[in-house]
């Protein structure tokens, strides 16, 4: 089975081609993008499509590579067999199945979703080169090895926050997910909001757009933004004369949806100051 497009989500050809390129050659995923770009969704859609189980793996700068595999829990063990407790002389009582594990074991194929992996340590990718390669890991604590009963389809998002190892690039397959075109964005749009007049729908991405084209802007809105801002303009029941500004720099409506600092809204005060005062 292939992945692409559904009723329900979008995907452009070149992404299209790299999910069904990663699971053919059975190699991790690496998507990068904005945030707001659709990369987390992107593994919730692969799992349907494939009809496999998710399994998410949501990265904080906490994490370590190590909770992945598997965690053993010394001081509860210790702590029974204070209390005498039968169940200390099993030291499988007292392992915590990570993520990893669970993908590996897993009775069918799965989905393994590692989220924003650049949230983490340096070290972090490092310490995952072996297990995404091989597909095992070893137990210490009870000499196991764990292998993969079937290679999980791996997909890793990243928002760029800082650069990843080469070793571990080397071992993946990548794709940058690219801010929508104009018409594919309105497909996605469209999606989303099915009964969306043209006319609203036209004048709200025009706007969108020359918002994300301004110059200086600390943080251009992304694809969930814009679709937040569109459920707020039909809740409101706006028309596109509801969203006429002054200029392309003044704030649009509702701006709260799209610019996300005070930054950003003082660049559009000012601009549209600018404006005025050069008429």
């Amino acid at each position: 089975m292939k992945f692409a497009s559904t009723d329900a989500y979008i995907v452009a050809e070149d992404l299209k081609i790299a999910v069904n390129a990663a699971v053919t050659l059975q190699r991790p995923l690496l998507v990068k993008g904005e945030p707001g770009t659709g990369k987390t969704e992107l593994a919730r859609q692969v799992s349907q499509a494939l009809d496999m189980p998710l399994i998410e793996w949501n990265v904080k700068s906490t994490t370590k590579a190590q909770q992945g595999l598997y965690e053993y829990d010394a001081v509860s063990r210790l702590r029974d067999s204070q209390l005498g407790e039968a169940r200390v002389h099993e030291v499988g009582n007292y392992i915590r199945k990570g993520k990893l594990w669970q993908a590996f074991e897993a009775p069918a194929r799965v989905v393994l979703l590692i989220d924003e992996i650049d949230k983490a340590d340096i070290e972090f990718p490092n310490d995952l080169l072996q297990e995404l390669d091989r597909m095992e890991f070893h137990v210490y604590e009870t000499g196991q090895t764990i292998r993969a009963a079937q290679r999980p389809v791996v997909i890793i998002t990243s928002n760029n926050e800082k650069d990843l190892p080469d070793a571990f690039l080397r071992r993946c397959f990548f794709h940058y997910i690219r801010f929508p075109e104009p018409e594919v964005l309105a497909a996605i749009v469209r999606v989303h909001f099915p009964q969306i007049k043209p006319d609203l729908l036209a004048t709200a991405l025009t706007q969108f757009f020359e918002i994300r084209e301004t110059p200086g802007l600390k943080k251009k809105p992304s694809t969930s933004e814009v679709l937040d801002w569109l459920k707020l303009l039909l809740a409101e029941d706006l028309s596109p004369a509801d969203l006429r500004r002054e200029g392309k720099h003044a704030l649009p409506t509702l701006h709260g949806a799209l610019l996300k600092n005070e930054q950003d809204v003082h660049l559009f005060e000012r601009l549209s100051f600018m404006a005025r005062r050069d008429r």
